[in-house]
């Protein structure tokens, strides 16, 4: 039984240690195209460069306007995700505390229908109604979009972790005269740091990695995200690999990073909002 439980281990192993490899080595041939010349790149897809450069860092950084670029991502991505905890905070909060209302039944199901379906299918409609609005090339129109197709479920999120805060507090506060927008601010929503790290991280990655809202709705170059500047070193007949993989990896290392910063808040907030609700 031992010599058993000892096989089906190093077979654990074995299989973790293949996946692991799957999952790295394109790593590994992104990061090492990056210093290497197209010819060395054709010649040794996966081989070492012969001599280690920054240069074809610096030409992309240059090639894809980074700062503007990294610019306008950023303020996409940090205005979607105040937006959407600001407003699916406030939701979820309503929707548990009035759970036993049946409106509140009937809306919660209906905002979580949102979830079944991708707004891709409304891009049509989304496109006209932007248009009309006149904020075609403005970046309020990602923005807007990014916060209404979000909202779900965060809202979600957020209505399952306030089950975990006890009513009593607001009870207490309520004697002392206060609001409900101050017993919210003050009292409830300090309490939704871990939901609000988790909800944030979670849509920071989706809304950083989004191509698709940027590029139908911000069609001139001043406004384009890092996506887009990426894309345009895609051509119709030929790609330079090289480059494309250096402005991935500018691309993707702020996100990254603060991701690194900021993964330790996702079990916490995963799990407390699981407990109750």
């Amino acid at each position: 039984m031992k010599k058993r439980t000892a096989h089906q281990t190093w077979l654990k192993y074995i299989v973790l240690v293949v996946l692991g490899c799957i999952v790295i080595i394109p790593i590994y041939y992104l990061l090492v195209t990056t210093f290497k010349t197209p010819a060395e790149a054709t010649a040794s897809p996966m081989g070492l460069p012969s001599h280690f450069s920054f240069s074809g860092y610096k030409e992309a950084f240059e090639k894809m306007q980074f700062p503007r670029a990294f610019f306008n991502t950023f303020i996409i991505t940090a205005c979607s995700v105040i937006g959407i905890i600001i407003t699916s905070s406030m939701l979820g909060y309503v929707l548990h505390r009035k759970r036993e209302l049946k409106i509140s039944k009937i809306v919660f199901v209906l905002i979580l229908s949102g979830m079944l379906f991708p707004y891709q299918m409304s891009i049509l409609g989304l496109y006209k109604l932007i248009r009309s609005l006149g904020l075609m090339n403005h970046l309020a129109s990602v923005i807007f979009i990014n916060i209404a197709c979000n909202i779900p479920f965060a809202t979600f999120m957020f209505r399952s972790f306030v089950a975990t805060i006890p009513e009593e507090l607001e009870e207490a506060a309520k004697i002392d005269g206060a609001g409900t927008f101050r017993i919210f601010w003050k009292i409830t929503f300090p309490l939704l740091k871990p939901i609000v790290a988790t909800v944030t991280i979670l849509n920071s990655l989706t809304i950083w990695n989004d191509f698709m809202g940027p590029l139908y709705f911000l069609q001139v170059r001043e406004k384009d995200v890092l996506l887009q500047e990426i894309y345009r070193n895609i051509g119709q007949f030929s790609t330079d690999w090289t480059s494309l993989f250096q402005m991935l990896v500018l691309g993707a290392l702020p996100l990254l990073i603060f991701y690194l910063f900021m993964q330790r808040y996702i079990i916490g907030g995963v799990m407390s909002g699981s407990v109750k609700g």
